[in-house]
């Protein structure tokens, strides 16, 4: 019994293909100038995908870069709002550690001990600020530098340099060499012209 090629619902005048069908051929050049017009749109062919290809190959290599800084931004500066935050909390125990009485013998041995575990807890703080790239501005004895200090007053002092920082209301911090908080400061006037210094490293 012969097999139906309609079985199965396939339709019986199905064209079919053959593999040279789609495929775009020119014609077999007949003469060398038609060979030569075929090599020149060869090359020239050849030059614009090598064009392309170096192009992508150009911009994949500046997504990579663009991508590798952005990383490393967020690394660095990703904690800023976090470490702002905490500037607070340091700021607090700064005052309660400048509260204190100059001669910490004369007072209670129990608040000595409550004492001694706020300078711990300050110093620890610290550390742990550094370590996440959080270091403090250096403001007192130095110029008044606008890019890292904020004067709060002026306070009258012949014996040092106008414009020097004598006074640290509250100190300023770097994030990664960047300005995160600026430095209160109160600066000297009545003395002679201060140096102003390029940044806050010298």
């Amino acid at each position: 019994m012969a097999s139906d090629p309609t079985a199965g619902g396939a339709p019986a005048d199905m064209p079919v293909e053959t593999p040279d069908s789609t495929l775009d051929i020119p014609a077999k050049p007949e003469s060398a100038a038609e060979w030569q017009r075929l090599v020149e749109q060869l090359q020239a062919e050849k030059a614009d995908l090598q064009d392309r290809q170096l192009r992508a190959l150009a911009e994949a290599q500046n997504v990579r870069r663009r991508a590798q800084q952005d990383v490393e931004k967020e690394r660095k500066f990703g904690i800023e709002r976090f470490a702002r935050d905490v500037l607070s909390v340091a700021d607090n125990l700064g005052r309660a550690l400048s509260a204190l009485p100059a001669d910490l013998e004369s007072i209670d041995p129990a608040v000595r001990n409550v004492v001694t575990g706020v300078q711990a807890t300050e110093r620890e703080l610290q550390s742990v600020l550094e370590r996440h790239g959080v270091t403090r501005v250096k403001a007192l004895g130095r110029p008044f530098n606008a890019e890292f200090h904020q004067a709060m007053m002026e306070i009258e002092d012949p014996t040092v340099p106008s414009g020097t920082v004598v006074q640290e209301l509250a100190p300023g911090y770097l994030i990664a060499g960047r300005l995160l908080r600026a430095a209160m400061v109160g600066v000297s006037k009545g003395g002679p012209r201060a140096t102003p210094q390029a940044n806050n490293e010298n």
